[in-house]
């Protein structure tokens, strides 16, 4: 059985469909769940990286969630980490993302920096010895 995390991230896009697939092809993450209604519009989707499952929501002004590009300023960021930082950027940067920052070595890891086709900004990380 899938076991998950106590707190659910969730993201807001206009296009559910455009980011979860984006997920999956660039960033690797499993699918989970991408639902629509009867006129075929996502309503819900969900994916998964490692033991943390991410929901994507759709736009909806009258509960105040707006795309991330909305603002004129990014608050909030996510940390994912994964086992080779290069190969993931690799996969990423051929995929068209958009980078913010190559592949490079902190005190905490190596890490890079990418935005998703939204604007979310995104940070994979592996530890290093």
């Amino acid at each position: 059985m899938f076991e998950f995390s106590a707190v659910i991230p969730t993201l807001v896009y206009r296009d559910l469909r455009a980011a979860h697939d984006f997920m999956i092809e660039v960033f690797g993450f499993g699918s989970v769940s991408c639902m629509s209604g009867e006129d075929g519009v996502v309503y819900h989707a969900e994916v998964q990286a490692g033991h943390t499952s991410i929901w994507l929501h759709r736009v909806l002004k009258e509960h105040d969630l707006d795309a991330v590009d909305s603002a004129s300023r990014s608050s909030t960021g996510h940390t994912v980490y994964v086992d080779n930082v290069d190969l993931h950027y690799e996969r990423a940067s051929a995929s068209g993302a958009k980078i913010d920052y190559p592949p490079k070595d902190q005190p905490y890891g190596r890490e890079y920096g990418v935005r998703d086709l939204e604007g979310h900004r995104w940070w994979f990380i592996a530890r290093t010895p």
